[in-house]
């Protein structure tokens, strides 16, 4: 045991060597094995649930230090008491904000993902974390979702891939990452009870490619089992999910934990293949000891999920708490990162009459709208970022234009007031409500008279998208489209800039609009990356990570009427932990009868025309397509195609590969995202793009033989700038 403990303070003190092996939790097994050997089952129990809000016990007696997590998965979340949900008000804690997920995923870009997870990792090795609470790679089924802003997208490839980045960013700095939530957890209403109904092929090919993809390719050392159930079991005690396909079939070798509060049982849990029970140990505790006892929970069972701690702890070098917490967590390194990512996700939906980039002759700008100047950090149910700064949109337009325009603010509009849980409005507050906003409304249609261009930034706030809670409606809140059409009426230069993490119902909008700029929750430098894109300081380049609907009818799970569930109510399984109110469970199925037709795939083989298609995202320059050549390799599809810029200004593009097969003997979507690159392409350059699609990008589950199976015959290579314009195509046999 002493030789043992030596050598694994050995590795602590020589940092994260075994990265540069295959797989870091993997290096230590002979050292991990003598320590359980000597461990007590009270020392392994301890293990095995919260011992602070954000902890889980090392091994006190051989110096084995505590794991720490970081709640995320878009900033550092500022440091709370051990065993509450109170700031302890620290000034060192102020972190970076970055670009929540659906940002991110607008970026369509690994390698930024990359630096995404670096820049994460490194404030939470300021903090002293060993785990990320992230990153959130849940599926976008519904527009309406609460946490849409914190996914990635409605396509599992373009998920997966980022996820990847995401991962190997972060691990690379010696920070582990936990994928959340595993799996299906595609609503926030009933999260806490819902139970999914699912077909294995949906379940395979859809929601659990993303988790794959960064467990097989990234070693991501962590997965947070979701609240919801899935084939009538929750998730944190789900052998099929936890056991059978996470540690079976794709080797996963790092620790599932609960998500907080989503543990139900402790022989189920300890069986069904859950490791820490968060944040308490209702189950995991004294319970799990005595269910060793009685042999209910074999001895092996508590020892495999010790080894998958020791795991993590050996591959990840604790920060000693002398050097955690000593500078301010937000650093230059990383808020130029914060940058990156917000500049290179802005969308650019529509520039009617190019009145983008904002030209020379424009001297008076009406900036009108309430996010315009309301941070984003901060708001809602659940995570969030106590920041060092963030750059309003106002804020960034100010230092740009500062002595080249003349810039008149005027609010127009203010959230609604809300009800807090367990609270009621005073009687008059709605009324009250409604005659501010009739001056504010009168203050923007003056400002806007006057004014060579008008920038509208509204959209939805923190408040409005939310953890806990779906969204209701899809439509813009706070009477936004009625002050828009009143500007109209006098102003028709109008810019309208939606800062939102999910879709948002852009009919009215776009008659009064003659550009549509999506801004996305943008984090700590989003007011500087919107002022460079809207002056043309640099060309647009986003592309929507899902597809924004004509109408909320149109979506499939609408469509279908199979979302929202009759049954309502009962809470939010968070909120009540939080409130100290218990776990009241209750029964709602989630029916994703649209199977594998999720979001583009539904709109295109249904032949439902979107409001703008997954992949969409306009620049400054037209960019043309041509020359393509597409050859089947022995393990890869090779397209190549020539990338040209028409226009005068470097530009980036983001080109996405689609793959049919018209002669499927299976159901399919008329055609999926297979492959996609971001290239930067000067002004008159023509550059050759290649993109190589793996072989396994294009196999179906087999639901009868319960595997994958790789069709073969024609498949259709369509190549294009979004999912609905294909100028190239051509044809293969597999």
């Amino acid at each position: 045991m002493k030789k043992s403990f030596l050598m694994l303070a050995a590795f602590f003190l020589t940092g994260a060597a075994s990265a540069q092996q295959t797989n870091p939790l993997l290096q230590h097994e002979a050292e991990i094995t003598e320590i359980i050997k000597g461990m007590t089952l009270e020392e392994k129990v301890n293990m095995l649930h919260g011992k602070n809000m954000f902890s889980s016990a090392g091994i006190e007696r051989l110096g084995i230090p505590d794991i720490e997590y970081a709640d995320g998965p878009f900033g550092i979340r500022e440091e709370m008491e051990p065993h509450s949900w109170k700031p302890l008000g620290w000034d060192t804690d102020r972190a970076t904000f970055f670009p929540t997920g659906s940002a991110l995923a607008a970026t369509w870009c690994p390698g930024i993902a990359y630096e995404y997870g670096k820049g994460m990792a490194i404030e939470a090795k300021l903090r002293g974390k060993d785990m990320i609470l992230g990153p959130a790679m849940n599926i976008q089924r519904l527009p309406t979702g609460g946490r849409t802003y914190e996914y990635l997208s409605e396509d599992p490839l373009l998920s997966g891939v980022l996820a990847v980045g995401y991962t190997k960013g972060s691990q690379d700095q010696n920070e582990a990452v936990c994928l959340k939530h595993y799996a299906v957890n595609s609503q926030e209403n009933m999260r806490g009870f819902v139970n999914a109904n699912i077909s294995e092929r949906a379940l395979r090919e859809i929601y659990l490619t993303p988790f794959e993809m960064a467990v097989k390719q990234a070693n991501a050392m962590g997965v947070m089992a979701a609240y919801n159930k899935v084939w009538g079991k929750w998730c944190s005690e789900n052998d099929m999910l936890q056991n059978r396909i996470l540690r079976n079939e794709w080797g996963f070798k790092g620790i599932i934990i609960s998500d907080w509060g989503g543990t139900h049982s402790t022989v189920g849990a300890a069986i069904g293949g859950l490791d820490v029970e968060m944040p308490g140990h209702d189950y995991m505790g004294q319970a799990l000891a005595d269910s060793v006892r009685s042999g209910a929970v074999p001895m092996e069972v508590i020892d495999s999920k010790v080894r998958n701690l020791l795991r993590v702890r050996f591959a990840i070098k604790p920060v000693p708490k002398d050097v955690a917490n000593t500078k301010v967590t937000s650093q230059p390194e990383t808020q130029a990162i914060a940058y990156k990512v917000a500049s290179k996700s802005i969308v650019l939906l529509k520039n009617e009459g190019s009145l983008l980039p904002l030209g020379k002759k424009v001297k008076k700008i009406a900036v009108i709208g309430d996010n315009a100047t309301r941070t984003m950090g901060l708001g809602g149910v659940g995570a969030g970022v106590k920041t060092l700064y963030e750059v309003t949109p106002l804020e960034g337009l100010q230092k740009a234009l500062k002595g080249k325009a003349k810039i008149n603010y005027a609010r127009g509009y203010e959230p609604a007031p809300r009800a807090r849980w367990g609270q009621k409005l005073p009687e008059n507050a709605m009324a009250e409500y409604e005659k501010r906003m009739a001056t504010l409304k009168k203050e923007a249609v003056k400002a806007a008279k006057g004014a060579d261009i008008v920038l509208f930034i509204g959209g939805n706030n923190r408040e409005v998208e939310t953890e806990g809670s779906d969204r209701t409606t899809i439509q813009l809140p706070f009477q936004q489209e009625e002050l828009l059409k009143a500007i109209a009426e006098v102003n028709p230069n109008i810019v309208a800039v939606m800062v939102a993490g999910a879709p948002v119902d852009l009919r009215e909008v776009q008659k009064v609009s003659k550009g549509i700029v999506y801004s996305w929750f943008n984090g700590t430098e989003g007011g500087n990356a919107l002022a460079d894109v809207l002056t043309g300081k640099i060309s647009p380049s986003g592309k929507l990570p899902f597809t924004f609907p004509m109408k909320l009818e149109d979506s499939p799970a609408y469509a279908l009427g199979v979302y929202p569930q009759k049954e309502q109510g009962g809470g939010d399984v968070f909120v009540n932990l939080v409130n100290r109110d218990g776990f009241q469970e209750r029964k709602a199925d989630a029916d994703y009868t649209e199977g594998i037709l999720v979001g583009y795939r539904w709109y295109a083989t249904k032949n439902v025309k979107p409001m703008y298609p997954f992949g969409y995202g306009l620049s400054y320059v037209p960019f043309k397509y041509t020359n393509l050549s597409a050859k089947v390799a022995e393990n890869t599809i090779e397209v190549t195609f020539d990338l040209a810029n028409e226009g005068s200004m470097v530009a980036e593009e983001v080109s996405q590969v689609y793959i049919g097969r018209p002669d499927s003997k299976v159901e399919r979507p008329k055609y999926e995202l297979k492959g996609f690159k971001r290239s930067s392409v000067k002004a008159g350059e023509t550059k050759k793009v290649t993109i190589s699609i793996p072989m396994e990008n294009l196999r179906h589950w087999n639901e009868f033989q319960h595997a994958w199976n790789i069709e073969k015959g024609k498949a259709v290579i369509y190549v294009g700038g979004c999912s609905a314009d294909f100028p190239l195509k051509a044809e293969v046999t597999l």
